[in-house]
């Protein structure tokens, strides 16, 4: 079992607690396949019907034709899954000092809860962003941020490390690098994929040099933008097409249970990367401390989104960091316009339907 102990899941699996206090978890439990309400582990079971009993594994390319086991569900022999947790809906706090209060408190307790036990064998994934930010205050741990020279990331990154008086690793990307890396991290996260490899392409290499440099750990500020309404669809619920509910708090559900699909394609990229995620910001209690955020915690009058998670980053990281925009990763290193050129140089022009893609899937046939 991967990420919690067996009994613990147990018990959540008898009370139907989708929460239990992890970080997520997945595998096998007395005869049965499990995998939590996020998503947070990727699990997979082979997709070959006459097999009595699944083959199952953590790593899709053990398997013959990989199918991810769904989040929440409970898979016994020969049934198909049962999903045993949803997201809870809990009421809204009424008062936002009390939810920015446990929100400080809920984030370092996901901090502590997934601080591993050789406190030199982590490093952190660095954007200088808000999230990456406040996982660096809580480990003692060297900053990696990746970039093309002159992307929005290294400047960003530069900045929040000097505000936070910590030395900064820069891994620098070159057009070779996204070259070698594309075939490697789309074979790697079944997913040959313009925007997913463009998002997991920047991980992969940040994370081949801090396991080059002897770190087996990558603690990551994953989760933030979902679990505390960062999207601009979110804030403009519910006039923005790309999102179905009808209120911010709805759209923030809708975003959050877009995680077990984000989460598998970043830690299978991550994995084959050759190091392990930590991931404090998806600790049960800061999503349960996140469900519970009301609207105007999650975007406000003015439009400021992550209104709840900023404040309570302030016990955290300066003000000029707690406050500060960020790119998404595809753009902030600039990995997403160097595959674009990649995939034009080759003969794939934008005119065709998702050009990127059809490079992706070239160089992998």
């Amino acid at each position: 079992m991967q990420g919690a102990d067996p009994q613990l899941v147990r018990h959540a699996i008898e009370t139907s607690d989708p929460l239990p206090g992890t970080a997520g978890f997945a595998g096998p439990v007395d005869g049965a396949l499990v995998r939590d309400v996020l998503g947070r582990y990727p699990l997979f079971v082979e997709d070959r019907a006459s097999m009595a009993l699944p083959d199952w594994s953590a790593d899709r390319t053990d398997l013959y034709e990989p199918v991810s086991l769904p989040a929440g569900h409970v898979k016994r022999d020969g049934e198909e899954p049962q999903q045993v947790w949803s997201l809870p809906d809990p009421t809204p706090y009424q008062h936002e000092r009390e939810a920015i209060s446990d929100l400080v408190g809920a984030i370092s307790e996901g901090i502590a809860a997934t601080r591993p036990d050789d406190a030199e064998s982590v490093a952190i994934a660095f954007s200088g962003g808000v999230d990456s930010s406040v996982v660096a205050a809580g480990f003692d741990a060297p900053l990696y941020v990746g970039g093309f020279d002159g992307s929005h990331d290294l400047e960003a990154a530069s900045t929040a490390a000097e505000a936070m008086d910590r030395e900064l690793h820069v891994v620098e990307f070159t057009v070779a690098d996204v070259e070698r890396a594309v075939p490697e991290v789309a074979r790697a996260i079944g997913r040959p994929d313009g925007m997913a490899v463009q998002i997991a392409l920047p991980l992969y290499l940040v994370a081949e040099q801090a396991r080059a440099d002897g770190y087996e750990y990558l603690a990551v500020g994953q989760g933030a933008d979902e679990l505390f309404g960062g999207y601009a669809k979110v804030a403009r619920a519910p006039e923005d097409p790309r999102v179905d509910a009808d209120t911010v708090r709805g759209a923030q559900r809708e975003m959050i249970l877009t995680l077990p699909d984000q989460l598998e394609r970043d830690v299978l990229a991550l994995r084959a990367a050759g190091v392990e995620p930590v991931a404090p910001l998806l600790h049960d209690g800061v999503v349960e401390t996140a469900l519970k955020l009301p609207a105007d915690s999650l975007v406000d009058d003015r439009g400021e989104r992550k209104r709840a998670f900023r404040r309570a980053a302030r016990q955290f990281v300066p003000d000029s960091i707690a406050f500060r925009e960020k790119k998404a990763v595809q753009y902030g290193s600039l990995v997403g316009r160097e595959l674009d050129r990649l995939a034009r140089q080759a003969g794939f022009k934008r005119r065709m339907d998702d050009h990127v893609s059809e490079y992706i899937r070239s160089r992998i046939a």
